[in-house]
């Protein structure tokens, strides 16, 4: 059975009709919709171009500007790192970090690196002015005020720069007046004298040459007067030129020969000294000594010379004492000072000195009644009687035994009584020597050895008994020094020296006395 066909609706007869219909719809609509889209994409670019005009500089800046100013920077940082602060050519760190700052005003590092150029250029001004190059300074302090450094800071620098140029004002002065007083020989006497005055310009201006030059003719002069001093034996002013001169210049060519030239000297005055010594000459021996001593002062040779004018210098004064020539035993009292005598040895001869002036004016007394005599004459053996009795065999001057004795003698030399007091007081006082020295009370000892050598200078003990004595000396001082006591160490020394100036184990003990920092009195 034939079915019959759909039923279409109206207008739909024709399938190709519908179709055309539909699809031209379509494309309406694919149109009107296209229309759309583009005038979005029209809209979208007027936009853009909009914000291309409006932000063209920042964006130029980014995609230009942001490589140039981190080159400035970097050539700003090596340009300061290696001292070239400003340029004419604008290759200065200066000119780099500025450079860097008109393209970005807001960049900190840029400012920071002003500031640190500022602090270089302020750095770089005083050192110049160290250096004396007055001119750099004050390029380098006009730039750090131009960048703005601390005012305070800059004001200091620009005080020290005013003051360096005041005082280069008067350098030509000085160097003509230092040039006159070297013409006139004037070479260091005084402030206004050339060795002075080459010095103040030096200080000034370290690196002045004819400064330098002028200090240099000057100290050779002086050292040619050195060398002439030391030749005509003047130890000791040649020795202050010496020093002098190396105040001025350590380093100047001539000092080694005039320090060789000095110690020649030295060498030949202390031969002359030791000639001197062995003739018994000894005021030219202990000029001699001294002088060289004042040079050398550690001169082994020297000090043992000195010791031993000390040793007959002060034998002669007792011996002068003793024979009433009163004048010569005070000069060399005196003598034995300058050379170093201890305090308890210019109190002995002060002590002989007075016992001697007291018995020449007992034998100067006019004659007396027999009488008179008897009396002063027991008065004195009395006076010896107590004296014996406290042990005051030689001291205190004026009271003792000795002293008593001496008065005795003077009035009646031949009386019974007053041989028989010399007789007593001379085993007595060897006994006070033996009693002391085995208390090793060398003090009260060496008293008592005096009193017998002087009631007998020629006992055959003697000898023996001052190398005892002086054997003892050093055993205590020995002891003492051990135990820090360099005062009495040295005292002890200088004892020993008096009483046994060869003694063998003297140079030792000395040599331990130096070493820990003492010396002889």
């Amino acid at each position: 059975m034939e079915r019959e066909p759909p039923h279409r609706p109206h207008g739909a007869e024709h399938p190709a009709l519908d179709r055309v219909r539909r699809e031209g719809r379509w494309w309406w609509l694919q149109a009107r919709h296209a229309r759309r889209i583009w005038r979005w994409a029209l809209l979208a670019a007027l936009a853009v171009f909009v914000l291309l005009v409006l932000l063209r500089k920042p964006l130029a800046d980014w995609f230009w500007d942001e490589p140039q100013i981190e080159q400035l920077l970097a050539e700003g940082d090596r340009a300061l790192a290696a001292g070239r602060l400003s340029d004419a050519d604008g290759s200065g760190a200066r000119e780099r970090y500025q450079a860097a700052l008109a393209l970005d005003g807001d960049r900190p590092q840029a400012r920071q690196g002003l500031a640190n150029t500022g602090a270089a250029a302020l750095q770089q001004a005083r050192d110049r002015l160290q250096a004396d190059d007055l001119d750099g300074s004050a390029q380098a302090l006009a730039l750090a005020r131009e960048l703005q450094v601390p005012q305070g800071d800059a004001d200091a620098v620009a005080r020290q720069l005013q003051a360096r140029r005041s005082a280069g004002a008067g350098i030509g002065a000085l160097l003509a007046q230092a040039r006159n007083a070297f013409a006139a020989g004037r070479l260091d006497d005084g402030d206004s004298s050339a060795l002075p005055l080459f010095q103040r310009i030096l200080a000034l201006q370290p690196d002045n040459l004819p400064a330098l030059e002028g200090r240099e003719d000057a100290l050779s002069d002086l050292l040619l007067q050195a060398r002439t001093l030391a030749e005509r034996g003047e130890l000791a002013e040649a020795a202050a030129l010496l020093r002098r001169a190396r105040q001025f210049d350590a380093g100047h060519a001539d000092l080694p020969a005039s320090e060789e030239a000095l110690a020649r000297a030295a060498d030949r005055r202390l031969r002359q000294a030791q000639r001197a010594l062995r003739r018994q000459q000894l005021e030219a021996a202990a000029k001699g000594f001294q002088a060289v001593l004042v040079v050398a002062a550690d001169d082994s040779n020297a000090q043992r010379g000195r010791e031993q004018t000390l040793q007959a210098v002060v034998a002669r004064s007792q011996k002068s004492a003793d024979d009433f020539q009163f004048d010569t035993a005070q000069r060399d009292a005196a003598l034995a000072a300058e050379l170093g005598a201890s305090q308890a040895v210019r109190q002995q001869l002060a002590q002989r000195l007075q016992r001697a002036q007291q018995a020449q004016r007992a034998l100067q007394q006019p004659a007396v009644s027999t009488a008179q005599r008897e009396r002063q004459l027991r008065d004195h053996l009395r006076k010896i009687e107590r004296a014996e009795r406290a042990g005051q065999w030689i001291s205190p001057p004026g009271h003792s035994a000795f002293d008593a004795l001496r008065e005795a003698q003077s009035l009646a030399p031949r009386d019974a009584r007053v041989k028989a007091a010399a007789a007593r007081l001379l085993p007595a006082s060897r006994r006070c020597f033996d009693d002391n020295l085995r208390q090793n009370r060398v003090q009260a000892a060496g008293a008592c050895l005096q009193a017998w050598q002087t009631l007998s200078p020629t006992a055959a003990g003697l000898p023996s008994a001052r190398l005892r004595l002086a054997q003892r000396w050093l055993a205590i001082g020995s002891e003492r020094l051990g135990n820090g006591d360099l005062a009495f160490a040295a005292h002890a020394a200088e004892q020993a020296r008096l009483l046994q100036p060869d003694l063998a184990e003297l140079p030792a003990f000395e040599d331990r006395l130096r070493r820990a920092g003492g010396r002889a009195d």
